[in-house]
Protein backbone atom coordinates (compact mmCIF):
# COMPACT_ATOMS: atom_id res chain seq x y z
CA UNK A 1 0.00 0.00 0.00
CA UNK A 2 2.77 2.52 0.90
CA UNK A 3 4.45 1.75 -2.50
CA UNK A 4 1.41 2.31 -4.49
CA UNK A 5 0.69 5.75 -2.69
CA UNK A 6 4.46 6.92 -2.84
CA UNK A 7 4.56 5.99 -6.85
CA UNK A 8 0.77 7.57 -7.46
CA UNK A 9 2.77 10.79 -5.64
CA UNK A 10 5.54 10.50 -7.47
CA UNK A 11 3.37 10.41 -10.82
CA UNK A 12 1.42 13.51 -10.18
CA UNK A 13 4.35 15.60 -8.99
CA UNK A 14 6.22 14.71 -12.40
CA UNK A 15 3.01 15.58 -14.54
CA UNK A 16 2.68 18.63 -12.44
CA UNK A 17 5.90 19.63 -13.20
CA UNK A 18 6.25 18.69 -16.27
CA UNK A 19 3.25 20.66 -17.08
CA UNK A 20 4.71 23.71 -15.49
CA UNK A 21 8.08 23.46 -17.32
CA UNK A 22 6.76 23.24 -20.87
CA UNK A 23 5.61 25.88 -22.69
CA UNK A 24 2.03 25.24 -23.88
CA UNK A 25 1.77 24.73 -27.52
CA UNK A 26 -1.83 26.66 -27.81
CA UNK A 27 -0.61 29.64 -26.45
CA UNK A 28 2.31 30.00 -29.55
CA UNK A 29 -0.35 28.68 -32.28
CA UNK A 30 -4.05 28.68 -31.20
CA UNK A 31 -5.74 25.85 -33.37
CA UNK A 32 -7.30 26.65 -36.44
CA UNK A 33 -10.51 25.14 -38.42
CA UNK A 34 -10.46 23.99 -41.67
CA UNK A 35 -11.35 27.72 -42.87
CA UNK A 36 -8.50 29.37 -41.09
CA UNK A 37 -10.38 31.21 -38.37
CA UNK A 38 -9.69 30.46 -34.76
CA UNK A 39 -11.83 27.78 -33.62
CA UNK A 40 -13.34 30.23 -30.65
CA UNK A 41 -14.20 32.82 -32.77
CA UNK A 42 -17.69 33.58 -33.80
CA UNK A 43 -18.37 32.65 -37.21
CA UNK A 44 -18.03 35.50 -40.28
CA UNK A 45 -21.59 35.82 -42.41
CA UNK A 46 -20.95 34.13 -45.31
CA UNK A 47 -21.36 36.18 -48.58
CA UNK A 48 -25.02 36.60 -50.64
CA UNK A 49 -24.58 34.35 -53.51
CA UNK A 50 -26.29 34.61 -56.26
CA UNK A 51 -28.43 31.50 -57.65
CA UNK A 52 -27.96 30.81 -61.31
CA UNK A 53 -31.03 31.20 -63.69
CA UNK A 54 -33.58 33.56 -63.56
CA UNK A 55 -36.85 32.17 -65.07
CA UNK A 56 -38.11 28.83 -65.05
CA UNK A 57 -37.40 27.27 -68.42
CA UNK A 58 -34.22 29.88 -69.29
CA UNK A 59 -31.04 27.56 -67.30
CA UNK A 60 -29.79 24.48 -68.71
CA UNK A 61 -30.67 21.56 -66.80
CA UNK A 62 -27.33 20.53 -64.73
CA UNK A 63 -25.66 17.64 -64.96
CA UNK A 64 -26.00 14.92 -62.36
CA UNK A 65 -22.66 13.59 -60.48
CA UNK A 66 -24.54 9.89 -60.00
CA UNK A 67 -27.12 8.22 -61.00
CA UNK A 68 -29.48 8.73 -57.74
CA UNK A 69 -28.77 12.34 -57.20
CA UNK A 70 -31.95 14.76 -56.68
CA UNK A 71 -31.44 17.08 -59.54
CA UNK A 72 -30.58 20.90 -59.00
CA UNK A 73 -32.80 23.40 -59.19
CA UNK A 74 -32.01 25.24 -61.79
CA UNK A 75 -33.87 28.33 -61.42
CA UNK A 76 -34.63 31.47 -59.01
CA UNK A 77 -37.40 30.50 -56.38
CA UNK A 78 -37.88 34.24 -55.01
CA UNK A 79 -41.20 34.67 -56.18
CA UNK A 80 -42.36 31.18 -55.13
CA UNK A 81 -44.71 30.54 -52.48
CA UNK A 82 -43.65 28.44 -49.36
CA UNK A 83 -44.78 24.59 -50.05
CA UNK A 84 -47.55 24.15 -47.96
CA UNK A 85 -49.72 21.18 -46.31
CA UNK A 86 -51.99 21.90 -48.88
CA UNK A 87 -49.80 23.74 -51.56
CA UNK A 88 -46.78 22.88 -53.37
CA UNK A 89 -46.36 25.64 -56.63
CA UNK A 90 -43.67 23.15 -58.05
CA UNK A 91 -46.44 21.09 -59.33
CA UNK A 92 -47.82 23.69 -61.33
CA UNK A 93 -44.86 22.80 -63.79
CA UNK A 94 -43.63 19.51 -62.91
CA UNK A 95 -46.50 18.06 -62.10
CA UNK A 96 -47.52 14.24 -64.21
CA UNK A 97 -50.66 16.37 -66.13
CA UNK A 98 -49.16 19.51 -66.79
CA UNK A 99 -44.86 18.99 -67.65
CA UNK A 100 -45.43 18.48 -71.34
CA UNK A 101 -47.77 22.15 -70.99
CA UNK A 102 -45.00 23.79 -69.21
CA UNK A 103 -42.40 22.08 -71.39
CA UNK A 104 -40.58 21.06 -67.57
CA UNK A 105 -39.12 17.75 -66.29
CA UNK A 106 -41.57 15.83 -64.79
CA UNK A 107 -41.36 14.62 -60.98
CA UNK A 108 -39.33 11.01 -60.83
CA UNK A 109 -41.09 8.10 -61.05
CA UNK A 110 -39.91 7.23 -56.96
CA UNK A 111 -42.41 9.68 -56.23
CA UNK A 112 -45.13 7.93 -56.80
CA UNK A 113 -44.06 4.82 -54.01
CA UNK A 114 -45.27 4.97 -50.57
CA UNK A 115 -42.95 3.88 -48.02
CA UNK A 116 -43.91 0.00 -48.33
CA UNK A 117 -42.81 0.07 -52.14
CA UNK A 118 -46.85 0.21 -52.78
CA UNK A 119 -47.25 2.10 -56.57
CA UNK A 120 -49.59 5.18 -55.94
CA UNK A 121 -51.62 6.92 -58.97
CA UNK A 122 -50.78 10.08 -57.11
CA UNK A 123 -47.21 11.11 -55.96
CA UNK A 124 -46.48 10.22 -52.22
CA UNK A 125 -47.11 12.64 -49.07
CA UNK A 126 -43.35 12.24 -48.39
CA UNK A 127 -42.37 13.50 -51.41
CA UNK A 128 -44.35 16.60 -51.06
CA UNK A 129 -41.48 19.27 -49.79
CA UNK A 130 -39.54 19.39 -52.87
CA UNK A 131 -36.69 21.83 -51.41
CA UNK A 132 -36.09 18.98 -48.53
CA UNK A 133 -34.04 17.34 -51.37
CA UNK A 134 -33.64 19.62 -54.50
CA UNK A 135 -31.65 22.69 -54.06
CA UNK A 136 -30.90 25.63 -55.93
CA UNK A 137 -27.85 25.85 -58.26
CA UNK A 138 -25.67 28.75 -56.85
CA UNK A 139 -22.21 29.62 -58.72
CA UNK A 140 -20.20 29.35 -55.75
CA UNK A 141 -15.91 28.06 -55.39
CA UNK A 142 -15.82 25.00 -53.07
CA UNK A 143 -15.29 25.16 -49.72
CA UNK A 144 -12.45 23.21 -49.78
CA UNK A 145 -10.40 21.71 -52.35
CA UNK A 146 -12.26 18.45 -53.47
CA UNK A 147 -11.06 15.96 -56.58
CA UNK A 148 -14.22 14.03 -56.61
CA UNK A 149 -15.32 12.66 -59.87
CA UNK A 150 -18.45 11.08 -59.82
CA UNK A 151 -20.25 8.91 -62.66
CA UNK A 152 -21.34 12.53 -64.82
CA UNK A 153 -25.03 11.34 -65.64
CA UNK A 154 -26.10 13.86 -68.45
CA UNK A 155 -28.84 16.10 -67.53
CA UNK A 156 -32.19 14.57 -69.65
CA UNK A 157 -33.25 17.65 -71.80
CA UNK A 158 -37.10 18.40 -71.93
CA UNK A 159 -39.12 16.41 -74.51
CA UNK A 160 -41.09 19.35 -76.68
Amino acid sequence: MKKTSTLTLATVLAAMAWALLTPSAHAADPTKSMRGADVSAADAPADTKAYLGKRPGTQPLVARTFSTQPPVIPHAMENFDEVTLTENQCLDCHGPDVYKKKNAPVIGKSHFIDRDGKKLTTSSATRHSCVLCHVQQVDAPPLVENAFKGDVVPAKPVKK
